[in-house]
């Protein structure tokens, strides 16, 4: 009896899943100097007055994920079928991040046709051009960043993001972000925006409770010509 309880024991002690959770918060800041320039007044002239530039405050869609595989096998996604809507001239949302074997659904809500393309190493495809009630579907089954277009209209464009491991996250308005039911073990763990080069950290998750981590996203660490 001795022996059947230390066998069940030892069964139930190393089948269980620890798991921990990553929380944090993302922001991106410009450069010091463009900072000057707003200081000193130099976007009220007539001259830049209307010039379109980048709000640092505003920007939205970063994903923070844990790269590579992960820990354990890569079970199939939760949400096998995602969906990407064409409305107004859009797409929503503009970045989607997804697990690899994802099918996304495409639906024309317009009333007027659209394309939906890809030149993309991770996924080309072309689902031709076609007006509402249709649902064409692409199955994402390659890791990578795949960029997606119409070929009519010029300002719709769209980014999906297929990852290894279920262990991603998009943030929140306020640039916070939770990765929930992470094994224990150390990552590396990186923030991703499309237009920012992306901020990798090294994180060592517990067997339980929550890791906090920030990162701040800046035109940084790239090679200087």
């Amino acid at each position: 009896m001795k022996i059947l309880f230390s066998i069940i024991s030892f069964y139930l002690i190393t089948s269980t899943s620890f798991a921990g959770t990553i929380t944090g918060h993302v922001h991106a800041e410009p450069r010091p100097e463009v900072k000057q320039d707003i200081e000193a007044g130099k976007y009220e002239s007539r001259k830049y007055k209307f010039l379109e530039r980048i709000n640092y405050e505003d920007l939205t869609d970063f994903i923070v994920y844990i790269e590579g595989p992960g820990a354990g096998p890569v079970h199939p996604p939760e949400k096998p079928i995602q969906v990407v809507i064409q409305k107004d001239a859009t797409f929503w949302p503009h970045v989607l991040p997804i697990l690899v074997g994802t099918t996304v659904e495409w639906p024309n809500n317009d009333d007027i046709y659209h394309n939906v393309f890809s030149m993309s190493e991770a996924k080309p495809f072309d689902l031709g051009i076609y007006k509402n009630k249709q649902i064409k579907r692409v199955t994402f089954d390659k890791p990578g960043r795949v960029d997606v277009f119409c070929s009519i209209h010029t300002k719709m464009s769209c980014i999906i993001l297929v990852l290894a491991n279920p262990f991603f996250s998009t943030t929140d308005k306020n640039g916070n972000f939770t990765i929930s039911n992470i094994p224990a073990g150390t990552y590396q763990v990186k923030a991703w925006h499309e237009r920012l080069p992306p901020q990798i950290k090294t994180i060592t998750v517990p067997e339980s409770g929550e890791v906090p981590v920030d990162f701040v996203l800046s035109v940084s660490g790239l090679p200087k010509y």
